[in-house]
């Protein structure tokens, strides 16, 4: 091994790039290194703008291209710096192949390394990447994943089945892969509210806050990245699960405050490292077990 490595706590995030906003990689890179992780980013696809804010040019690596940098990534001389993967949104199907590859050869080197899946294929309007993208997140990277965070209508498309509840919910997750899964936008049991459901084989916690009419884009890879980063610090899950919708709440509720159509990291990144919001923490009832978590 050539070189030094400057820490052992870098994540390797594969996600989206746009130039102005603050999702996809932008977001998470963002939050990763205000809590102290270098990060190693890889765009999957690059785009002036989220989709959301209308039609865009589109810039997708050639298959062989992204390949052959995954490739390189797989021999660099600086993987033990690597803590933790997490990937996001894919611009191809084929890059399921490239990445799952890459995390299979940075496990083998270090059993520590966590990988974090986030599925981001859908929402409540149904798939917004082609089906093949779908199946081959569902079918290349979820079993290799430590954790995944879907929203639950990924989930619902992942397990095949509707979600009417919360208990749906823990089942679904439970046969889903991933020993430890995040669900964002589960069922709230406060009226006006969402929930993010924590659901591990022992364990089931709902963490709750009131509905916010402002920007929504990149609340997943915010989400995803901060649950990482808490992970990989070695608080417990509940205190994983509130630290990490506190601070998503508290973002959100202050760029609505705003009026802004992002999200305000840069503004508000003393809500990433010490968040103020009030969440309710709830613990259920765990499905495989019939007691209470």
């Amino acid at each position: 091994m050539t070189g030094s490595a400057v820490s052992s706590n870098a994540v390797i995030v594969i996600s989206s790039h746009v130039v102005r906003g603050a999702v996809g990689n932008r977001g998470a890179v963002f939050a990763l290194e205000t809590l102290g992780h270098p990060v190693w980013a890889v765009p999957t696809v690059i785009l002036p703008w989220h989709p959301g804010h209308g039609p865009a040019k589109r810039i997708v690596p050639e298959p062989q291209q992204f390949h052959d940098l995954i490739a390189d990534l797989e021999r660099a001389p600086w993987l033990d710096e690597v803590s933790a993967i997490m990937t996001g949104y894919l611009g191809h199907a084929s890059q399921a192949a490239s990445v799952a590859r890459l995390v299979k050869t940075i496990k083998a080197r270090r059993k520590s390394v966590r990988y974090l899946c986030d599925p981001v294929i859908g929402d409540e309007k149904g798939l917004y990447v082609p089906e093949a993208t779908a199946m081959a997140i569902r079918d290349e990277l979820m079993p290799l994943a430590d954790i995944a965070t879907p929203n639950r209508f990924e989930l619902a498309w992942l397990a095949g089945a509707d979600l009417p509840d919360n208990k749906a919910i823990m089942q679904a997750a439970l046969h889903a892969g991933p020993g430890t899964m995040l669900v964002t936008s589960a069922h709230p049991m406060i009226a006006g509210g969402t929930g993010n459901l924590l659901v591990t084989h022992s364990l089931a916690l709902l963490a709750e806050h009131r509905l916010v009419n402002g920007p929504t884009n990149g609340l997943g890879d915010l989400t995803s990245a901060l649950f990482l980063a808490r992970t990989l610090s070695g608080l417990e899950p509940e205190q994983v699960l509130q630290r990490t919708t506190a601070s998503v709440f508290e973002i959100m509720a202050r760029a609505a405050k705003r009026g802004a159509d992002e999200l305000m990291l840069e503004a508000d990144a003393s809500s990433l490292s010490t968040p103020m919001a009030m969440t309710q923490m709830r613990r259920l009832v765990h499905p495989s077990k019939g007691i209470r978590a």
